[in-house]
């Protein structure tokens, strides 16, 4: 990797390269898939042209660090990216969030409708299984079904399903800090670290790699949640590209409620600093990575 090349730089590169990864997987409309026309667009709204692919770049830079760089790598973070979107589409729901903006244009729903939004968000849930189980993915078979097997863990109701589960009865509630970092690490954290590991899988990574990358992911997913809930409580609607100021209305629990907003700040630059720490076995090939903690801990949007 050249040595001036920057986390921005990384961080738009991967959003062109998984932007053109995900261009080729969704039909567009008329085509010779079967896909409805309707269903097909309202897939590509929702996954194409937006986002920070944030979960996307974790998974190249970790492939990138364990010898990695090739379609398998785009493949699995434009799997995991599917995924983040079907689950954004769903959230933003009238029974669940019930949002109207999302990355500043209308949500998906509102965009469509509450039906079509619900089976662009299964499509793009099960297209993302499609394209780990691909064989242009990986060679080996076991590697791919190591994607998939902790993908669906990551994802479904041991992860972030569970999570939004857990989310959604503590609603009014007042949970301990232990219950709060038990439901974020679900909800947010699973599949960040999904992302982290996700590089050491397709690597074949030795234990000690696939550990340290493992550990960078859950203290990132941690930041990444911590540094969310601030900006839904200090944050610029027009900025962040969504509704703010929604957590305490909705009555949900964030560590933000419980240890206040000083407290939270300072417990984010902790984790900044653990998950930067995380990556010294990597020495100066993981400069990039550190580099994201302070990204997701200093994010305005």
């Amino acid at each position: 990797m050249p040595a001036d090349i920057t986390f921005q730089q990384r961080l738009s590169q991967t959003a062109g390269l998984v932007e053109d990864c995900l261009d080729g997987w969704l039909p567009a409309g008329k085509t010779d898939h079967a896909t409805s026309p309707r269903l097909a667009e309202a897939m590509r709204y929702s996954a194409l042209g937006g986002g920070k692919r944030l979960r996307p770049f974790l998974v190249l830079e970790s492939a990138r660090l364990c010898g990695v760089n090739d379609e398998g790598a785009v493949n699995t973070a434009a799997a995991l990216e599917c995924i983040h979107c079907y689950s954004l589409a769903h959230d933003d729901l009238p029974a669940m969030d019930d949002d109207d903006l999302r990355r500043g244009r209308p949500t998906l729903h509102r965009a469509f409708d509450e039906a079509t939004a619900i089976l662009a968000g299964d499509a793009l849930l099960t297209l993302a299984f499609e394209i780990v189980a691909d064989a242009s993915t990986h060679p080996d078979a076991a590697v791919r079904c190591e994607l998939a097997l902790l993908l669906a863990r990551g994802a479904g109701r041991d992860g972030m399903v569970g999570g939004q589960m857990l989310d959604l009865e503590a609603a009014g509630l007042t949970l301990g800090e232990a219950e709060i970092l038990r439901l974020q690490a679900m909800k947010t954290g699973a599949l960040i670290r999904y992302a982290c590991e996700a590089g050491a899988i397709l690597g074949g990574a030795s234990a000690e790699k696939r550990a340290a990358l493992r550990r960078y992911g859950a203290l990132l997913g941690q930041a990444f949640q911590l540094a969310d809930d601030l900006l839904d409580v200090e944050g610029d609607a027009a900025v962040v590209g969504k509704a703010t100021a929604k957590d305490a209305d909705a009555g949900k629990a964030t560590l933000i409620g419980l240890i206040g907003i000083e407290q939270a700040r300072l417990r984010l630059a902790a984790l900044e600093s653990e998950a930067r720490a995380a990556l010294a076995s990597f020495g100066d090939d993981g400069r990039i990575l550190a580099d994201a903690a302070t990204f997701v801990a200093n994010r305005s949007h």
